[in-house]
């Protein structure tokens, strides 16, 4: 065989393996599934009430939850890569005639495929309560490749931050960083209604351009008041660049930790 069927080869068996340990882990696998279920009611029944100025609210916080729920499920990838490299399964896997990259690629695919079935949960809940998108096909098509870009982003750095981390607890609070993040954001509430401080920080940091770009391609509207085509560039910037240098820090990490 060649060297790309050998790569595919040790990358489908790794995708393998990693998708089944989250179904040997049942309660962080539907905690991952029902969390966007959750919140989806409890944003939009508890909350939605008082947030209408923005027409109905279920259409205002699915890009929100998304990002969210992509943010729980890179969490849930630098937890699982950071037990691999304490429990020395790596070591044995290194030891075998498998392509070192197909290692960390295993991981990244799972999380990019338990990230996406996240997703298609939010957007079937929230089509099943009401939300209802204004767009076309090419615009659907053009969110869908927002999401996959940015879970392929945060996937990445949930690897480099595996590898950094001491540990599987070290790796948990990265966790909690990204969870918090899509709060300070357009998320859930506009940044006018936001104190000074954390308007500044919520329309500069990444997640809010992300979450306007598919704000803007499923509704045809902004929330800040930007153009589309401006949040989608600074947007597509943010993740682009998370990706390469997460990729970059997690191949480099990763050849470091395994080449003694």
């Amino acid at each position: 065989m060649s060297s790309l069927t050998y790569d595919l080869v040790d990358s489908r068996i790794m995708v393998s393996r990693c998708l089944r340990r989250s179904w040997r882990d049942p309660e962080a696998f539907f905690t991952a599934l029902m969390l966007p279920i959750i919140l989806m009611m409890l944003f939009v029944y508890v909350f939605g009430g008082a947030l209408r100025d923005h027409g109905p609210y279920v259409d205002y916080v699915v890009p929100g939850l998304i990002v969210l729920c992509a943010g729980f499920g890179a969490g849930t990838t630098a937890v699982a890569l950071a037990t691999d490299m304490a429990g020395g399964i790596v070591d044995r896997f290194r030891s075998m005639p498998i392509r070192a990259s197909a290692i960390l690629l295993g991981q990244v695919a799972a999380s990019l495929t338990r990230n996406l079935l996240a997703t298609a949960l939010v957007i079937g809940v929230g089509l099943g309560i009401g939300w209802r998108p204004t767009t076309s096909v090419w615009h659907w098509a053009g969110a869908i490749g927002m999401i996959v870009l940015f879970i392929l982003a945060l996937s990445w750095l949930a690897a480099a931050v595996g590898l950094l981390a001491g540990g599987p607890e070290a790796a948990n609070s990265f966790t909690f960083v990204l969870m918090f993040l899509p709060y300070v954001s357009t998320a859930f509430v506009p940044t006018d209604t936001m104190p000074s401080v954390l308007r500044g920080f919520a329309q500069n940091q990444p997640f809010t351009p992300i979450i306007e770009t598919m704000r803007g391609l499923w509704m045809g509207h902004t929330s800040t008041g930007a153009s589309l085509g401006h949040e989608a560039l600074i947007a597509i910037a943010w993740s682009v660049g998370i990706l390469a240098v997460s990729w970059l820090t997690a191949t480099r990490l990763f050849r470091r930790s395994t080449s003694h």
